[in-house]
Parts: C-alpha cells; sequence; structure tokens
C-alpha cells in the first residue's frame, strides 16, 4: 500500500480537534497532490463526515487563527492563519456524497481526487497516483467541467503551475464546452487568470488557453488581434506579437530576479547576446526593481502581474484604430494605427472593470497600455532623457512608469527579433536606464520638485488673477526646475514673468 507521511503541522492539532469532537476528517485535494509532487504545502483542505463548520472555528481557536464561514449551507469553512511569515489558509468542508469515495468522485481532476487515510495511506479511486506518475491532468470525466465550467481554466492553470500536461480526453472535452465558461462569474475567471499569468511559460499557456477555444471567453478581443496584419518592421499578426512580447517581459522578469526559474524564451526570437544586455542594463537597478514588482496591488495580486496584464493588452486598440496607406511606387498597402495605445488603453480599463478588478488596478494597467512607446519615443528625440523628458514621463505615468519602462523593451524585442538594429537597441537601453536611474537613484525632487513658488506668490507677483493660467506657470517652472534651470524662488519668478509676457 503507498502511504504518505503528513507534516505535524497542521495535521496533528487537526486531527486531535477531529478526535476530540467524534468527527473524521482527511487531507484532500490540492495539498494532496502537492505533497505527492514534493512541493511545499501552503494551504489545506480537509474533507469532514459531519460539522465541519464546526470543526473549522474550534481548529481556529487551536492555531489561534481566523475562522470565516465560506458556505454555511454546504457546511464549509475557512482558517486563516500566519505561519513563519505567511499566511495559511485551512478550508473544512462537508463530505459532498454519502461517504469519501462519493465525494472524490465528484471532484474535477484525477490529482485532486486524493485523499489520506488516517495511517497515511492514499484513498484513489481514480487513479490519480498513476496520473500524476505521469504527470498528466486528467479530469474525473467529462461532466466535472459540465458542474463547473471554471474548471476548464482550472486544468490550464495547474499544468502552468506544476509543470504538467493536459490529458488528451480531456483536452478534447474542454474545447466541446469551451464557450460554457461564460457561465461563470468574472471573479472566479479573474482568480483562476491570475494565477496562470503568476505561473512559468506565461505566453504557452496563453496559446495553449486560445487553442482549446477558452481565451475569447477570457478576452473577447483576441479574435480581432489574430486576424489583424501589421507591416514591417512587425513579422507577425498582432495576437502572435502579444505572445512574444508577453514571453520577452517574463524573460525580463527573470532576469532581474522579480521571477524564479531560469531565463529563457519560447516565443521572443531576439538573439541570445541581447538578454545578457538587458541583464546588464538593468542590473544597477535589479534590488529595487524586484521590491516594486513585488508590491501588492491588491490582495494576492502584485505590480508585476498588473505588467503582465498590460503586455497582454498593450496593443488591444490596434484593431481598432488601423488605416490603410498606399504610398507611390509600391503596391502593398501600409498600415497605420494612430492612437492606437490611447483607444486601447480606454479598452484595457473596460476589460479590467469587466474581470472585477479594482478601480486602482485598471487604472495602473490602462496607464502602462496608453505610455508603452513613450520610452522609444524619448529614446529617439534629441537630446534622449532630458531631466524636462524624465519629469514628463513620470508626470504622466507615476510609479506605473517603471513597468511601462520594461514593456517597452519587450515590446522592442518583440517588433524586431533577429533583426533588431544595434544602434537603435542600444538608444533603448541608454533610455531605460536613465529613467530607471531618475526614478530610483535621484532624489525624488527630480520626479516631483519641491514647490519653489505657489499659486498666491504668482497672483501677487506677477498681478495675475486665479485661474488656469496660475496653474499652467505652476507647471512650468516643476519642469524647469526638473531640468536643473531653475532652482531658486528668484529664479522661478522671472522665469513665470517671461513666460507670462510671452504667453
Amino acid at each position: 500500500m503507498f502511504a504518505v507521511s503528513l507534516p505535524s503541522w497542521p495535521w496533528d492539532i487537526v486531527r486531535q480537534v477531529a478526535a476530540e469532537r467524534g468527527v473524521r476528517v482527511w487531507p484532500v485535494g490540492g495539498c494532496v497532490r502537492d505533497l505527492l509532487l514534493s512541493w511545499p504545502v501552503h494551504d489545506w483542505d480537509f474533507a469532514v463526515d459531519r460539522d465541519a463548520l464546526g470543526l473549522a472555528r474550534a481548529v481556529a481557536d487551536a492555531l489561534r487563527g481566523a475562522f470565516y464561514p465560506l458556505d454555511e449551507e454546504r457546511d464549509t469553512g475557512r482558517v486563516i492563519v500566519r505561519r513563519e511569515g505567511r499566511r495559511m489558509e485551512l478550508d473544512f468542508a462537508r463530505l459532498r456524497g454519502l461517504d469519501l469515495e462519493a465525494d472524490l468522485r465528484d471532484r474535477d481532476f484525477t490529482i485532486n481526487a486524493i485523499a489520506i487515510g488516517p495511517d497515511g495511506e492514499l484513498i484513489d479511486p481514480t487513479g490519480g497516483l498513476t496520473d500524476l506518475q505521469a504527470r498528466l491532468v486528467r479530469a474525473v470525466g467529462p461532466d466535472a467541467f459540465d458542474r463547473d465550467p471554471v474548471r476548464m481554466l482550472r486544468a490550464v492553470r495547474i499544468v502552468a503551475e506544476r509543470g504538467l500536461r493536459l490529458e488528451v480526453h480531456t483536452a478534447q472535452w474542454i474545447i466541446e464546452r469551451a464557450g460554457q465558461l461564460l457561465r461563470v462569474s468574472s471573479e472566479r475567471i479573474r482568480d483562476e487568470f491570475v494565477r496562470l499569468l503568476n505561473a512559468r511559460s506565461v505566453a504557452y499557456h496563453l496559446q495553449l488557453l486560445d487553442e482549446l477555444g477558452l481565451m475569447t471567453s477570457i478576452l473577447p478581443d483576441v479574435e480581432a488581434l489574430r486576424e489583424q496584419s501589421q507591416t514591417p518592421p512587425h513579422r507577425t499578426n498582432v495576437w502572435w506579437h502579444t505572445l512574444m512580447t508577453v514571453d520577452a517581459a517574463e524573460n525580463i522578469l527573470r532576469r532581474v530576479g522579480a521571477v524564479g526559474g531560469k531565463p529563457e524564451t519560447l516565443y521572443a526570437d531576439a538573439p541570445d547576446w541581447v538578454w545578457d544586455e538587458v541583464q546588464k542594463t538593468l542590473a544597477p537597478f535589479a534590488p529595487a526593481l524586484v521590491q516594486h514588482l513585488r508590491r501588492p496591488a491588491a490582495v494576492r495580486r502584485y505590480r508585476r502581474t498588473l505588467l503582465i496584464l498590460a503586455t497582454l493588452l498593450h496593443d488591444v486598440g490596434k484593431p481598432l484604430t488601423v488605416t490603410e496607406e498606399i504610398k507611390p511606387g509600391q503596391s502593398q498597402p501600409v498600415l497605420h494605427f494612430y492612437a492606437h495605445e490611447s483607444i486601447g488603453a480606454r479598452r484595457a480599463a473596460e476589460w479590467m472593470h469587466d474581470l472585477r478588478f479594482s478601480r486602482a488596478e485598471a487604472e495602473s494597467v490602462a496607464t502602462m497600455v496608453r505610455a508603452h512607446l513613450r520610452p522609444s519615443q524619448i529614446a529617439d528625440a534629441p537630446g534622449g532623457v532630458t531631466g524636462r523628458a524624465a519629469y514628463r514621463f513620470f508626470r504622466a505615468t507615476g510609479d506605473a512608469g517603471v513597468e511601462v519602462i520594461l514593456l517597452a523593451l519587450a515590446d522592442h524585442l518583440a517588433i524586431w527579433g533577429p533583426n533588431l538594429q544595434p544602434e537603435r537597441w542600444a538608444r533603448r537601453r541608454a533610455a531605460a536606464s536613465a529613467l530607471l536611474e531618475y526614478f530610483f537613484h535621484r532624489s525624488q525632487g527630480a520626479i516631483v520638485p519641491p514647490p519653489l513658488v505657489n499659486g498666491r506668490d504668482l497672483m501677487r507677483e506677477l498681478g495675475l488673477p486665479e485661474g488656469p493660467e496660475v496653474g499652467r506657470l505652476l507647471e512650468a517652472i516643476r519642469e524647469a526646475q526638473a531640468a536643473g534651470e531653475v532652482t531658486t524662488r528668484e529664479e522661478a519668478l522671472v522665469l513665470a514673468q517671461r513666460l507670462k509676457s510671452t504667453g
């Protein structure tokens, strides 16, 4: 008999409390799967023969944790504790069927339909251990998706998180039912999708979602992106370019240590030497970048996830803005996407709202999409990154400017690939370095200069009435401060007088 050794925490306490209350309890589902895969277990699921809410409440008391009833009708509760600095969840649910085997057969995938008995023995009625050994995600049956369509998205998420493969019949069952994902609440789709974006090889798994027919239920714009062609220097349609950019962005995150894993690309086809240059360019900022990108944007969602979302959405405005121009002597039209970044930003915000992201998250992603061309424009401008240019950039983007810089690098690499032009690429590296220097290593006054004068000063000294002219002059003074052209109150007033006279 195959047996598994359970960690003493939290199992010893759960088993003791259950015995005191006269109920039977079994570890089940994902925690058992991860134990068998030798993955660290952070969250636990327990099946209970009766009074699961009472057991959860008692375990919370024993562990000095918090208790939350998740579904009183289904007798399901959650315990939240902190252990070794981590938040951990312990979920307790009454058996779904007449007995444990019926409960397991009602679950989503065979590898999640395994329980552990009191002596460490595996209870595995659907062959989950065999599938784990073969590294397969297999649905317990086709009706598993009919009962809860979000399981189709969960299948790909588990494949992505655990490095497994999707069993062929399971893939076919998903393809046949992909449209049913629209029955699922936006919040549940969002949560599964975000977890997938936090796993490895994001672009590959986005393509897998698309091949299974699920991507259009998540992002309806995918079909238009796939159909939208582009002209040089682009080499692919917009959807394939998006996957290449996501892949490049993920590799940039690996290069700075913001996500784990060995640096690699599956879609982005820039030369190998480019990635060493990326790492060299970003190395002086790596610790600060990691800290910035790991900041929470919402509960269990982080800024690095918003960067990947913005990368996925950065060209979503192209099919909405495409125009054709036939130049003299050319038979093929040149395609233009004027204002696609601003139109795309609005569409990105709408999509984020539809999936019930927070307003702050939606605004941040929209900012990244709207500004994703600006670092390249700054790089190609005469003089490169001046103090005034950096000030204007971060005034428009705020903290999201950091992500915009990384997105612009990924976008450039995806556009040019093996055709990368060294001089053009060098300008973008230099601009990225200079902008990050302004943000991380210079005093905050370089981005948000301390006021030398206020509106009342200008009205009094220049005889101005209250109105928009005062705001215009204050902004001009701040820009001049950022550029190092104005450093004192007297210089600020002189500048304001001159601008008033010429304005």
